[in-house]
Protein backbone atom coordinates (compact mmCIF):
# COMPACT_ATOMS: atom_id res chain seq x y z
CA UNK A 1 0.00 0.00 0.00
CA UNK A 2 1.25 3.63 -1.19
CA UNK A 3 1.11 5.62 1.62
CA UNK A 4 -0.15 9.37 0.68
CA UNK A 5 -0.16 12.44 2.61
CA UNK A 6 -3.65 12.42 3.07
CA UNK A 7 -4.05 9.08 4.97
CA UNK A 8 -2.34 10.58 7.81
CA UNK A 9 -4.09 13.85 7.55
CA UNK A 10 -7.28 11.93 7.63
CA UNK A 11 -6.21 11.39 11.39
CA UNK A 12 -5.84 14.61 12.12
CA UNK A 13 -9.98 15.66 12.89
CA UNK A 14 -10.27 12.27 14.44
CA UNK A 15 -7.45 12.89 17.60
CA UNK A 16 -8.85 16.81 17.35
CA UNK A 17 -12.23 15.31 18.65
CA UNK A 18 -10.67 12.55 20.72
CA UNK A 19 -8.62 15.71 22.71
CA UNK A 20 -11.59 17.63 23.21
CA UNK A 21 -13.34 14.76 24.71
CA UNK A 22 -10.70 13.96 26.57
CA UNK A 23 -10.86 17.52 27.45
CA UNK A 24 -14.43 17.83 28.82
CA UNK A 25 -13.58 14.52 30.92
CA UNK A 26 -10.85 16.09 32.80
CA UNK A 27 -12.44 19.38 33.30
CA UNK A 28 -15.91 17.50 34.93
CA UNK A 29 -13.55 15.58 37.23
CA UNK A 30 -11.54 18.74 38.55
CA UNK A 31 -15.15 20.38 39.01
CA UNK A 32 -16.00 17.07 40.96
CA UNK A 33 -12.45 17.42 42.76
CA UNK A 34 -13.12 20.50 44.12
CA UNK A 35 -16.89 19.77 45.25
CA UNK A 36 -15.34 16.37 46.84
CA UNK A 37 -12.48 18.64 48.91
CA UNK A 38 -15.42 20.99 49.98
CA UNK A 39 -17.49 17.85 51.39
CA UNK A 40 -14.49 16.32 52.67
CA UNK A 41 -12.97 19.08 54.98
CA UNK A 42 -16.65 19.22 56.35
CA UNK A 43 -16.93 15.55 57.55
CA UNK A 44 -14.43 12.75 55.92
CA UNK A 45 -16.38 9.54 55.40
CA UNK A 46 -15.92 5.90 54.27
CA UNK A 47 -17.74 6.74 50.90
CA UNK A 48 -16.31 10.00 50.01
CA UNK A 49 -13.07 8.31 50.45
CA UNK A 50 -13.72 5.77 48.21
CA UNK A 51 -14.79 8.36 45.64
CA UNK A 52 -11.75 10.23 45.84
CA UNK A 53 -9.50 7.13 45.31
CA UNK A 54 -11.64 6.50 42.09
CA UNK A 55 -11.60 10.20 41.38
CA UNK A 56 -7.27 9.90 41.71
CA UNK A 57 -7.28 6.66 39.15
CA UNK A 58 -9.50 8.11 36.66
CA UNK A 59 -7.02 11.76 36.18
CA UNK A 60 -4.27 9.19 36.07
CA UNK A 61 -5.71 7.33 33.13
CA UNK A 62 -7.16 10.80 31.72
CA UNK A 63 -3.08 12.08 32.03
CA UNK A 64 -2.24 8.95 29.78
CA UNK A 65 -5.10 8.93 27.60
CA UNK A 66 -4.46 12.50 26.67
CA UNK A 67 -0.31 11.74 26.47
CA UNK A 68 -1.16 8.79 24.08
CA UNK A 69 -3.62 10.86 21.94
CA UNK A 70 -1.05 13.84 21.63
CA UNK A 71 1.38 11.35 20.83
CA UNK A 72 -0.63 10.25 17.89
CA UNK A 73 -1.10 12.97 16.64
CA UNK A 74 3.16 14.63 16.55
CA UNK A 75 3.20 11.06 15.37
CA UNK A 76 1.11 12.25 12.50
CA UNK A 77 2.79 14.90 11.93
CA UNK A 78 6.06 13.64 11.33
CA UNK A 79 4.81 10.62 8.72
CA UNK A 80 3.41 13.98 7.01
CA UNK A 81 6.82 15.47 6.76
CA UNK A 82 8.53 12.02 5.98
CA UNK A 83 6.05 11.59 3.15
CA UNK A 84 6.94 15.04 1.73
CA UNK A 85 10.64 14.41 2.05
CA UNK A 86 10.23 10.71 0.58
CA UNK A 87 11.66 8.57 3.45
CA UNK A 88 8.90 5.61 2.69
CA UNK A 89 10.20 3.31 5.16
CA UNK A 90 10.10 5.28 8.09
CA UNK A 91 7.04 7.06 7.04
CA UNK A 92 5.39 3.81 7.04
CA UNK A 93 7.01 2.87 10.44
CA UNK A 94 5.93 6.21 12.27
CA UNK A 95 2.32 5.92 10.87
CA UNK A 96 2.59 2.76 12.10
CA UNK A 97 3.78 3.31 15.97
CA UNK A 98 0.88 6.83 15.54
CA UNK A 99 -1.88 4.08 14.59
CA UNK A 100 -0.86 2.00 17.83
CA UNK A 101 -0.87 5.15 20.01
CA UNK A 102 -3.85 6.26 19.02
CA UNK A 103 -5.40 2.99 19.62
CA UNK A 104 -4.15 3.16 22.75
CA UNK A 105 -5.39 6.21 23.81
CA UNK A 106 -8.58 4.70 22.94
CA UNK A 107 -8.11 1.37 25.41
CA UNK A 108 -7.64 3.94 28.36
CA UNK A 109 -10.47 5.76 27.18
CA UNK A 110 -12.77 2.47 27.41
CA UNK A 111 -10.86 1.76 31.20
CA UNK A 112 -12.22 5.44 32.18
CA UNK A 113 -15.14 5.00 31.31
CA UNK A 114 -15.58 1.75 33.01
CA UNK A 115 -14.35 3.16 36.47
CA UNK A 116 -16.38 6.37 35.86
CA UNK A 117 -19.36 3.89 35.68
CA UNK A 118 -18.14 2.21 39.16
CA UNK A 119 -18.02 6.06 41.03
CA UNK A 120 -21.63 6.72 39.92
CA UNK A 121 -22.47 3.45 41.55
CA UNK A 122 -20.59 4.02 44.47
CA UNK A 123 -22.76 7.66 44.64
CA UNK A 124 -25.91 5.64 44.08
CA UNK A 125 -25.45 3.01 46.78
CA UNK A 126 -24.93 5.92 49.24
CA UNK A 127 -27.83 7.59 48.34
CA UNK A 128 -29.85 4.12 48.69
CA UNK A 129 -28.55 4.05 52.60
Amino acid sequence: MQLTLSIPALLFPAISLTMLAYNARYLAIAALIRQLYEKYQASSSGPLEQQINQLRKRLGIIKSMQATAILSFLLAVITMSLIYMEFNFWANAIFGISLIALILSLILSLIEVQLSTKALEIQLKNMEA
